[in-house]
Formats: structure tokens, C-alpha cells, sequence
């Protein structure tokens, strides 16, 4: 028991539903209130997917390449900052833009940023990849952690549907300085996850 409530509060950290909100509120303030429910679900499912090829496949692909779990957080972390620097530097689009945009560019934030990296982080990536280590786990306790990740998702979902009041609240303008705020939060989240990667580089090193 006390194994699963580690890793439900590891795949919490990492997913982090509730930080999903202000993401979800920024990306969806051009998007129809009636839309926005489908963008939940289809940032949600596609996580789920993300997150289920990486419990599955990951170690096997990470293993066949030759990448240290060091280098592939090191990776995620830059990734995850790059994109933390859209969010702080970046111009959300008029209104105007995002109605005559096509339909591919409209059902874009279910896929970037909401279910790739938001919720599909690197950081959610790597944890999957290391809670499911083929060495450590069997298939039982693998499976058990794909619940964990299923739950954690499940819960994002629901906070993104709860997110529309909040975003009639806070309009437009809240929507982008709550953006702004969420990306330096991520700044820093990924620049910790490359310092810890290189410490643990470093102890191997020695």
C-alpha cells in the first residue's frame, strides 16, 4: 500500500492535473465554451496514450538506443523549459486569427501544449519509464502503476472541465498573465530536473 500512494504522489507531481488548469484556461481562451469539454477529452486521451506506449515501450526503445535515463531527463527538462519560454515570450492569437484558422490548427491544444507536454511531461515520461523498470517490477505491479496513471489523467480531465467558470472569471487578459506565471513555474521545474539529472550524471561519473 505504501508503494502505490508513493507512486500515485510521484505520478501526481509529475502529471499534475491541478497545474493542468491554468494551461487548459490559456490555450482554450479563443475556443467556444461548448468545444472546450472535447479539447479536455482529447488532451486527455492522447496523455493516456503518450504515457501508455512510454510504460510499454520505453525502457525497450530507451535500452535499444544507448540512452542513460540521465541524458533522456536532461532532454525532457530543455524540452520542457523551450516551452516554458513560449509561454512567457510568446503573443496568444487575436480572436480574430483563431476563428478563421483551419481545423487542424483549432484542434491543436488537446495535442501541444495540454496532452504533449503538459500532461504527457517529460518528467510524467521519465517516471513511467522508471516505475515500470522491467528489472525491478513485474508485470502485476507495471499494471498497477498504469492504473495510478489512468486515475491521475481521469482527474485532469475532470479539473479541465471545471476550468470554463474559471475562465469566465478571468477573461482573456487573466487567461494570459495566468499563462505567463505557468511558465515560469515550468521554467523552473525543468531547469531543476536537468540540475538533478547532471548531479546524477556526475555520481556516476565517480
Amino acid at each position: 500500500m505504501q508503494a502505490l500512494f508513493e507512486q500515485f504522489v510521484t505520478l501526481w507531481v509529475v502529471i499534475d492535473p491541478i497545474g493542468t488548469i491554468p494551461v487548459f484556461v490559456a490555450v482554450t481562451a479563443g475556443t467556444e465554451a461548448s468545444k472546450r469539454p472535447l479539447v479536455a477529452l482529447q488532451a486527455a486521451l492522447i496523455a493516456a496514450g503518450v504515457l501508455m506506449f512510454f510504460l510499454v515501450a520505453g525502457q525497450f526503445l530507451i535500452d535499444a538506443l544507448g540512452i542513460s535515463l540521465p541524458a533522456f531527463q536532461i532532454a525532457g527538462g530543455l524540452v520542457l523549459f523551450l516551452f516554458a519560454l513560449t509561454m512567457i515570450f510568446g503573443e496568444s492569437k487575436p480572436q480574430a486569427e483563431t476563428e478563421e484558422a483551419g481545423q487542424a490548427e483549432k484542434d491543436s491544444p488537446a495535442v501541444f501544449p495540454l496532452a504533449v507536454p503538459s500532461l504527457a511531461s517529460p518528467g510524467a515520461m521519465l517516471a513511467i519509464v522508471v516505475l515500470t523498470d522491467n528489472n525491478r517490477f513485474s508485470i502485476p505491479e507495471q499494471a498497477m502503476t498504469a492504473s495510478v496513471m489512468l486515475a491521475v489523467i481521469a482527474v485532469a480531465y475532470v479539473m479541465m472541465l471545471l476550468a470554463n467558470p474559471i475562465l469566465k472569471v478571468i477573461k482573456v487578459g487573466g487567461a494570459a498573465i495566468v499563462s505567463r506565471v505557468m511558465g515560469m513555474i515550468l521554467a523552473a521545474v525543468a531547469v531543476d530536473n536537468v540540475i538533478a539529472a547532471v548531479m546524477e550524471l556526475i555520481k556516476i561519473a565517480g
